[in-house]
C-alpha cells in the first residue's frame, strides 16, 4: 500500500485586521511569512473589510508600527516574493469594494466553502486574524 502525504498547509484567514486597524494587520503577514521559512504552503483569505487591502494605495497608505517603518504594502510584497497566495472573498469583494479593481499580487477571489474545504483536509492548519 502506498500511503501519501500532502504537504502541510497554512490557511490564514484576516478578518478583523482591516484598514482602520492597520497595527493588527503585521501579525498575519508575519506569521505568513514565518509558515513560508519553514517551507509550508501559505493561502491568505482576505474576508469582510479586510479586502480592501487589496484595494490599489490602500495598503501602501497605511503603517503598521507607531515609527512608521513599514506598510501593509510592503508587507504583501514580502510575502508574495515568498510565494504566499492572496485571495479575496467574493461576497467581501462586492460589499467593500464595490467595483474597484484589486491589486495584481492577488491571485483571485475564493469563497467561504474554498476555506472550509482547505481546513477539512488532514495537513492544513488555518489561523484567523
Amino acid at each position: 500500500m502506498i500511503v501519501t502525504v500532502d504537504p502541510p498547509k497554512l490557511v490564514i484567514v484576516l478578518w478583523s485586521a482591516d484598514p482602520l486597524r492597520p497595527t493588527l494587520a503585521a501579525a498575519p503577514f508575519v506569521y505568513a511569512l514565518a509558515a513560508r521559512a519553514l517551507e509550508i504552503d501559505v493561502d491568505m483569505h482576505f474576508t469582510s473589510a479586510t479586502v480592501r487591502w487589496l484595494l490599489p494605495g490602500v495598503a501602501d497608505a497605511a503603517h503598521t508600527d507607531a515609527e512608521r517603518t513599514k506598510t501593509v504594502g510592503d508587507f504583501i510584497s514580502e510575502v508574495k516574493a515568498a510565494g504566499v497566495r492572496l485571495f479575496a472573498c467574493a461576497m467581501a469583494t462586492h460589499e467593500h469594494a464595490r467595483g474597484e479593481a484589486l491589486i495584481a499580487e492577488c491571485n483571485g477571489h475564493a469563497g467561504a466553502a474554498t476555506v472550509i474545504a482547505e481546513t477539512m483536509n488532514a495537513g492544513t492548519r488555518t489561523l484567523v486574524f
